[in-house]
């Protein structure tokens, strides 16, 4: 009998940049339905199949969960759910029903509330004051900072990310603008393009070939704050978008998304998307958060059969309440597009 990985793909960034153009109404409460469906389908059957599925959005000081459920389909003998070191909802499953098909569904009302960052307050220290702050440890959870400075599997901060970092993070360039050029200069030195990379693709690799993902992109701004002693963590989420004027958006259009986040030397976390060149607002929903990819990958496990074809299918909506199903009618909007 053969194991395999099953693995679902890397979360895709937007494919239309909203710009830095943003207004105050992407700063506004609103409330999103998100539906994440995963599909498996084997070319034989698969006897055992074990899982970890991270789809529960966190709880944030911008973000309140209302409801929440996940049904898999065989019926799991076994489905428990946990808190990881992270503080991420994760739960593992475990089908022993012999299948075909096998389908992870989730459905999530959230709202969301998240207010523009005070660019005046981050402007009062520079980027070697952050650092050195961050270093003495006075008021901030050290041990949760020392986990976001360190390299990781993905986030490793070679040569390459400390040289390219320097351009961007200088020690006197004021920390409000050194974020904002941080996702700016990513945004404007790479090309978003599937395929080009994978969940194994090295920073050095990205900074050499300058195309990616919104994965790849939010490794590597984690590896820029890393380099010059800022703490930067990964998040994976979703991000609201709207179909081009006349355009219908189609069922399951949507899909994951990731960015990154870099901490204050007063502890908090000032998230920013490098794949869409602004600052994270209320249209970002936010799943989980670690050191790169591989601690928050929405769905992961191994299966167990003797057959070697597979089918994944993955369909994503997250719909906005109260304006209208973007599905049903085109909405002019400033946001990314899919």
């Amino acid at each position: 009998m053969s194991s395999t990985p099953d693995r679902p793909p890397a979360p895709e960034p937007m494919t239309n940049d909203p710009g830095p153009t943003r207004t105050p109404e992407h700063h506004t409460r609103r409330r999103y339905e998100v539906r994440h469906r995963t599909t498996y389908t084997y070319q034989e059957y698969v006897t055992d199949s074990y899982g970890r599925a991270m789809l529960r959005p966190r709880e944030t000081p911008q973000q309140r969960l209302i409801e929440h459920e996940v049904s898999i389909v065989p019926e799991p003998h076994i489905h428990t759910v946990h808190v990881d070191h992270f503080g991420n909802h994760s739960s593992f499953y475990e089908v022993r029903t012999p299948h075909t098909s096998l389908e992870v569904c989730k459905h999530s009302l959230v709202e969301i509330d998240w207010p523009a960052p005070d660019l005046a307050r981050l402007n009062s220290w520079t980027v070697a004051e952050v650092a050195e702050r961050i270093a003495e440890g006075e008021g901030i959870d050290r041990a949760e900072a020392a986990q976001y400075l360190l390299p990781s599997s993905l986030v490793d901060v070679a040569p390459e990310v400390i040289a390219y970092a320097a351009g961007i993070l200088p020690p006197d360039r004021p920390f409000g603008s050194a974020l904002v050029a941080l996702y700016a200069d990513i945004y404007r030195d790479f090309t978003y393009a599937k395929g080009t990379t994978s969940v194994k693709t090295t920073l050095p690799q990205l900074l050499d070939g300058r195309e990616g993902v919104c994965q790849d992109f939010a490794h590597l701004a984690a590896g820029c704050l890393r380099a010059v002693g800022i703490p930067g963590r990964y998040v994976s989420g979703y991000i609201e978008t709207r179909p081009p004027p006349g355009e219908s958006k189609l069922e399951g259009s949507d899909a994951s998304h990731a960015w990154v986040s870099a901490m204050t030397p007063e502890g908090d976390w000032v998230d920013l998307d490098p794949t869409n060149n602004h600052f994270a607002d209320s249209r970002y929903i936010v799943t989980g958060w670690g050191r790169d990819f591989r601690d928050v990958s929405p769905l992961k496990g191994i299966i167990f059969s003797t057959g070697n074809g597979s089918r994944l299918d993955v369909g994503v909506d997250v719909i906005r309440l109260g304006v209208g199903d973007p599905r049903e009618s085109a909405a002019p909007d400033s946001g990314a597009s899919q």
